[in-house]
């Protein structure tokens, strides 16, 4: 067995990823599940997070031949708003249940950051189902939108696919605004148009649902669909407003773009970059390094090595030793 390693985690909507490895010699094994963490009135469930993610870690960690588990960063969407329990409990169960002497727990869009642009001032445009901008001079952190799809994530899947969808509708009355391309579209994916009132809003599930429906917008720009196109080009402008809102002062600070929804390639890349040169024109756009998970191994990696530079600030990111260090159990017995 390796000496001390870490643990990384990357928990989202679509379920929980973790990576364990050693400092110096990267990540040594993956694993994923597809079911997410919970929430309830206490934020993000600390006791269905260490429920997930132990089993999980103490697996890897023997498949890995890692024996202790120094360090873990756990990056959490809904870590800056829900993650009051987590940040109470989770450090205190992972220093009992695998050992880990030292987290760092982390928003989401932190770990999307490092993950994109590494340990180094700029801006990053996180854009899946909702969107956030977040940006640092590494004295601190900015954040723009990320409220969610019924305050914010102005530009983000469910954004484009609310309006696609409302497109359509506009068509099917035969108001000003609407697009025929896109309400076929529409019932071909959904059904009746009338119908979409009664299958959209019941549902739990609701931004994902909406955002389902993007990457038909933008099949319609790419064809030519001048509404649809219009649809793009405001999301853009969203995205390029929430940028400059985050981006650090300086001699072209790097903006990256990181999420599903750029897999749409130039019917959104192309406004994007035209807005962006507007509202930054000091800024160049970059291609991410990696993804949040990515990020999350970078933060436990510099923490191993001493080179962690980034700013700790409360609800964005906070790295603790748990005052339970005494718990040497190694990563893969049990409790």
């Amino acid at each position: 067995m390796t000496g001390s390693g870490f643990l990384a985690v990357d928990s989202g909507g679509s379920g929980v990823r973790v990576a364990v490895g050693a400092a110096g010699h990267g990540v040594s094994a993956r694993g994923a599940s597809t079911e997410p963490v919970r929430t309830g009135a206490r934020g993000i469930d600390p006791g269905h997070f260490v429920e997930r993610l132990v089993p999980m870690a103490r697996a890897l960690c023997a498949e890995a031949g890692i024996g202790r588990l120094d360090t873990a960063v756990v990056g959490a969407a809904g870590m800056a708003g829900l993650g009051d329990a987590l940040r109470a409990e989770l450090p205190g169960a992972l220093a009992r249940d695998l050992g880990v002497r030292r987290v760092a727990l982390a928003a989401d869009a932190v770990t999307a950051y490092v993950g994109a642009l590494g340990p180094r001032p700029g801006a990053v445009i996180a854009a899946g189902t909702g969107l956030i901008a977040i940006g640092t001079d590494l004295t601190g952190w900015r954040r723009a939108d990320g409220w969610g799809h019924l305050l914010g994530d102005c530009g983000g899947g469910a954004w484009i696919g609310r309006a696609g969808l409302e497109a359509a509708l506009r068509a099917h009355d035969g108001r000003e605004g609407g697009s025929a391309r896109l309400l076929a579209d529409a019932e071909e994916t959904f059904g009746p148009a009338p119908g979409l009132p009664g299958l959209l809003y019941p549902r739990t599930d609701r931004p994902a649902v909406l955002a389902s429906f993007a990457p038909r917008v933008a099949e319609c720009a790419a064809d030519g669909d001048p509404v649809a196109a219009d649809v793009l080009r405001a999301a853009a402008r969203h995205m390029a407003d929430s940028a400059a809102a985050v981006c650090p002062d300086g001699d072209e600070p790097p903006v990256g773009l990181t999420g599903g929804l750029f897999k749409m390639g130039a019917p959104l890349l192309v406004p994007l970059d035209e807005e962006l040169a507007k509202r930054l024109p000091r800024a160049r756009r970059v291609t991410a390094e990696g993804d949040p998970l990515h990020g999350a191994v970078r933060i436990a990696t510099d923490l191993m090595t001493g080179a962690f530079a980034l700013p700790c600030e409360g609800r964005m990111l906070c790295v603790t030793s748990p005052a339970d260090a005494g718990a040497t159990r190694t990563a893969g017995r049990g409790t």
